[in-house]
């Protein structure tokens, strides 16, 4: 195995990175193109690599309830040990060889981890795109990867910024607007700036509570599938990430209550957004700040994933609520169709 050269227009890559504020869908290519060519040249595509070891996993398992039958209890677990030993290695190593490769982005460019595109938004997660509004409403140099879309405390998005890794998006709202000294509300009043946080605290913990009731609860998941583009064994281990994030609903608390119940705090939402934003250009007013990052990620969600959800028919008969998602898609996100999954 050959060691992985760094393609030699890098250099021009992180400057343009680097002065341009939020990266164009050229740089992005380019940068695709960069951890394509400084990868090993026998490195497997990363879904493969996954299915490689998920199928790598289940034969040993196979091996192990074989052995279980025939042998030793004392042998099986040797043959075990090594097995998961194995499996370790080429997880690490597997991780040395992204983290090499995140590090090409140069110094102050922020690299997003998330999920990979979906079909009708740039991500699935609101979360991600809540971040991803963020970094290209403050023009931070960032580049998206989807090599290892959870972190390490198993949430999407995460960042890697001069080799530190970051978690939760409001978190790394917080850090980057400290360590850029980046005030988006410095031209509001107290007041507007604590219902700015209140509005933000209700969208990020209770529209999208109510969301993931329907998106999981009600639907099944069926309209999110369409939206996202996956690989035959993701396909296939889908229903478990529904049953999954059901015991969430169930355990936060939204779950346990009827669909109505909470169709009707969802439209209260939603409605008293409708009203607070009434003819301004953005929540707070003519500038837009990190709540609009949030509201414009769920709206988002809702328009464009989610057209059988109950919520799509209030959004769309909120006129001010769908024009301020058209608003805002227009100006941040002009490559919006760019960053789609391919058909």
């Amino acid at each position: 195995m050959g060691t992985a050269q760094v393609p030699p227009n890098l250099k021009q890559f992180r400057s343009r990175c680097l002065s341009g504020g939020a990266v164009n869908q050229q740089t992005q290519s380019e940068w695709n193109e960069v951890l394509a060519k400084a990868s090993d040249a026998s490195a497997l595509n990363p879904c493969l690599r996954k299915a490689f070891t998920m199928a790598l996993a289940a034969l040993l398992w196979e091996m192990v309830r074989l052995w279980w039958s025939f042998t030793n209890g004392a042998v099986l677990m040797v043959f075990a040990a090594a097995g998961g030993l194995w499996l370790a290695v080429f997880y690490l190593s597997d991780r040395k060889k992204n983290r090499d490769r995140w590090q090409q982005a140069g110094r102050d460019v922020i690299v997003v981890h998330c999920l990979s595109p979906g079909r009708f938004t740039p991500n699935t997660s609101p979360f991600v795109m809540k971040l991803l509004t963020f970094l290209r409403l403050a023009r931070l140099p960032h580049l998206v990867d989807h090599e290892e879309p959870f972190g390490p405390k198993g949430k999407t998005p995460w960042i890697t910024l001069n080799g530190e890794d970051f978690t939760d998006s409001h978190l790394i709202i917080e850090m980057l607007s400290d360590q850029y000294n980046i005030d988006l509300t410095n031209s509001l009043t107290a007041e507007q700036r604590a219902a700015a946080k209140a509005f933000t605290v209700m969208i990020d913990e209770h529209v999208c509570w109510c969301l993931r009731a329907w998106r999981f609860g009600e639907d099944g998941g069926s309209n999110l599938k369409e939206g996202l583009s996956l690989p035959f064994y993701k396909r296939l281990l889908f229903p478990l990430f529904v049953r999954e994030q059901r015991t969430a609903l169930w355990h936060q608390g939204v779950g346990r209550h009827s669909h109505a119940a909470v169709r009707a705090m969802m439209k209260e939402d939603l409605l008293a957004l409708s009203k607070y934003l009434g003819d301004k250009p953005f929540l707070m007013g003519d500038t837009a700040c990190a709540v609009d990052c949030s509201m414009f990620a769920f709206l988002a969600n809702i328009l464009y994933n989610y057209n059988r959800s109950p919520y799509y028919a209030v959004v769309n008969e909120l006129v001010n609520l769908r024009q301020y998602v058209e608003r805002l898609k227009s100006q941040l996100w002009p490559d919006w169709d760019e960053c789609l999954a391919s058909p």
